[in-house]
């Protein structure tokens, strides 16, 4: 198999603050971080989350994901998924997604993965939807530029 996954490291969070190409990407990946992100941004944000997890082709860091979670930590959602430009379009995003939906089930004992994904980020919803995820419920946001935006929140069942 081309891709493996393993728990991410402290050396990899600087290589994963290069994945957003602009503060859109960044944006679109970590809403409440500064663009650039830096590795000590992304490190700080992983500490306070779930099974912050990376994806590797040969060696090579392809994407990233955890979970964080609300309701006082009775409900996990998918946060932070980025896949390496160089990645995109070749699997990366679906291998990393299938093993955060494993994760989620194996580890987190949940039966359903949730996510919030931005309207004007259609690429990536076009993937939750090929994925299996159906939108459940939308709401107003702002964008990295304090623009009005729908965001959405989906789900998929594991």
């Amino acid at each position: 198999m081309p891709y493996a996954s393993r728990k991410a490291q402290k050396e990899d969070f600087a290589r994963i603050g290069k994945f957003p190409a602009n503060a859109e990407e960044a944006f679109f990946m970590y809403p409440s971080g500064v663009y650039p992100l830096t590795g000590e941004q992304l490190e700080e944000a992983a500490a306070k989350r779930f099974h912050p997890t990376v994806v590797l082709h040969d060696g090579e860091l392809a994407g990233y994901a955890n979970f964080y979670a609300t309701n006082e930590g009775t409900q996990f959602w998918l946060g932070n998924f980025i896949v390496a430009p160089a990645f995109r379009s070749k699997g990366a995003g679906a291998f990393l997604l299938t093993t955060m939906m494993e994760i989620a089930k194996r580890d987190l004992g949940m039966s359903r993965l949730q996510l919030v994904c931005h309207g004007i980020n259609t690429k990536a919803m076009l993937f939750y939807l090929k994925m299996g995820f159906q939108p459940f419920e939308m709401f107003a946001a702002k964008d990295h530029e304090g623009r009005p935006i729908v965001s959405f929140k989906l789900a998929a069942a594991l």
